[in-house]
């Protein structure tokens, strides 16, 4: 085998020319994309080799900004690599590090061995714009070092994404200044519901953490240089108990409310006063300041209404009580444009009323959200949860941990295609990509995480980078079983094996809830 049939995502278009480019104490790397500083920090670790710069490198990269995408040319006595962009240019990176071999992947070198890179050529490009994931940091806390390291796996995979969910029912992780009783008190709660139950039974053991803003700011620089965009979501009106424990004026109830140990739908939401709506908007300016991304966002999901009433629906000039959930929606929208900033949004949000124009829809509940919503003219992620929500069960199997959801094999995910076969024409363009969402109701550590999202995010990569034409599952398990689960074991991610859980890896007693 020549080494590029072991690259994932599967590129554009191979030509193994055979023949081996040696890479020894002598072999420099230099060029003028940031992506080699990089790939030498990396590169070096690993293999123990200098890489030193020079004025005409061994493997050299540069800019070409007429091509699309990245092309890689490798010969027996040099290498060139030529990106449209940095971005294009860190994707060759990328692939350089994957044709080296496993090894790569460490952080030290592990013993004698002999670095070389296979001759040919590799063409590649994206298929989409948006190639993301979703991590749900409020139901339980990422250590900032895991989170970092969660943003090295998005980038080995090329995925460009990372939709952080900073805040829900069970926790507030974002820091706000104006408002610090937001993390001091939302930032934790005294116990968390374990597996699924019909119970308010909790384990009884304090969870919580939250980011300061130069963490955040931290993790966004070190993502930048990844080329992966962090997009941060602020959840209202519904999944708003934590702030409302901490600022019970928030709500709608004459008494306080704890942060929420539990999970699932919950009534107790925001209250449509104008001076929450200001809180919000504070809340929104701080975030703005920390997270550069053009677009936010706002949640919208999953919002009761029982504790609104008609009387404060017509107050706003609205005609029934679920029109304020579009309201208040609306609200903080327009306030994000007024910082350059679009609004993204659940799905749920394009059935409460008209959007401001620039609304970005996420149709997490099926497809036809999404297809309406690009018919229409706006913007769209899919990321629906019977195809990619990988907090989901892998499979029947008993032993599987807490089995929440329907299955979701590594082969279903690879199936997925972000384009439904009944959206045509203009409206295609409007599907920006997708994304795959982990929620961590029942990943309560990053090992849990690793598990749910790995292989399966590894597929995912596949279906929004890879043309759907020159996809092939067949080749895809052979890559992924011969090649990339070793780049995953080098990298130290504990994912769940093909054939099944480590005895380690599973729950025993733990109830779930499957589909």
């Amino acid at each position: 085998m020549s080494g590029f049939e072991t690259l994932l995502p599967r590129p554009s278009r191979v030509d193994a020319t055979g023949g081996r480019l040696p890479l020894d104490e002598n072999t420099t790397l230099d060029g003028d994309p940031a992506a080699v500083t990089w790939l030498r920090e990396v590169l070096v670790a690993a293999t123990g080799l200098p890489l030193r710069p020079a004025a005409d490198p061994t493997i050299r990269f540069r800019i070409v900004p007429w091509l699309n995408g990245h092309l890689i040319r490798v010969f027996p006595d040099g290498a060139l690599v030529e990106a449209q962009d940095e971005e294009a240019a860190f994707h060759a990176a990328q692939s350089v590090r994957q044709l080296l071999g496993p090894a790569a992947f460490r952080k030290a070198p592990i013993g004698d061995r002999n670095w070389w890179l296979p001759c040919g050529v590799v063409e590649d490009r994206p298929r989409f714009g948006w190639r993301g994931a979703l991590l749900d940091v409020a139901r339980h806390f990422m250590p900032k070092d895991g989170l970092l390291r969660f943003v090295d796996l998005l980038a080995a995979h090329k995925l460009n994404r990372l939709h952080l969910h900073l805040t829900d029912d069970q926790g507030w992780r974002f820091e706000v200044k104006r408002y610090p009783r937001l993390t001091e008190i939302g930032g934790w709660r005294e116990g968390s519901r374990v597996g699924v139950r019909t119970d308010d039974v909790t384990d009884g053991r304090p969870h919580g953490g939250f980011y300061t803003q130069d963490d955040l700011r931290e993790v966004v620089a070190y993502a930048a240089r990844r080329h992966v965009v962090v997009v941060p979501e602020i959840d209202i009106p519904g999944h708003s108990q934590s702030a409302i424990a901490a600022y019970p004026e928030l709500g709608n109830l004459d008494y306080p409310l704890p942060v929420w140990p539990l999970w699932g739908v919950n009534e107790n939401v925001l209250n449509t006063e104008d001076s929450t709506v200001d809180f919000y908007r504070h809340v929104f300016d701080e975030l703005v300041d920390v997270f550069p991304s053009e677009i936010i966002c706002v949640g919208g999901d999953e919002v009761p209404t029982v504790q609104w009433t008609p009387e404060q629906a017509q107050r706003r000039g609205l005609e029934t009580v679920p029109e304020l959930h579009g309201w208040f929606i609306r609200q903080i929208a327009e306030h994000l444009g007024t910082h350059g900033r679009r609004a993204m949004g659940w799905d749920e949000i394009a059935e409460v009323g008209p959007l401001p124009g620039g609304a970005v829809i996420a149709s997490w509940r099926g497809e036809r959200a999404g297809v309406a919503a690009a018919r229409a003219g706006f913007d769209v992620v899919m990321c629906p949860e019977q195809k990619v929500y990988l907090d989901h069960r892998e499979s029947d199997r008993r032993d599987e941990p807490i089995p929440v959801g329907t299955v979701h094999t590594v082969s279903d995910v690879y199936e997925y295609d972000p384009i439904p076969a009944d959206l045509t024409g203009d409206a295609v363009r409007r599907v920006l990509g997708a994304q795959a969402n982990v929620w961590t109701e029942h990943l309560d550590s990053p090992r849990r995480v690793d598990y749910a999202a790995f292989p399966r995010l590894s597929a995912f990569a596949e279906v929004v980078w890879t043309e759907r034409s020159n996809r092939d599952l067949a080749d895809f398990t052979r890559r992924l079983t011969e090649h990339h689960l070793p780049r995953l074991d080098a990298i130290g991610v504990e994912y769940r094996p093909l054939a099944g859980p480590h005895p380690w890896q599973t729950r025993p007693g733990v109830p779930g809830r499957p589909r």
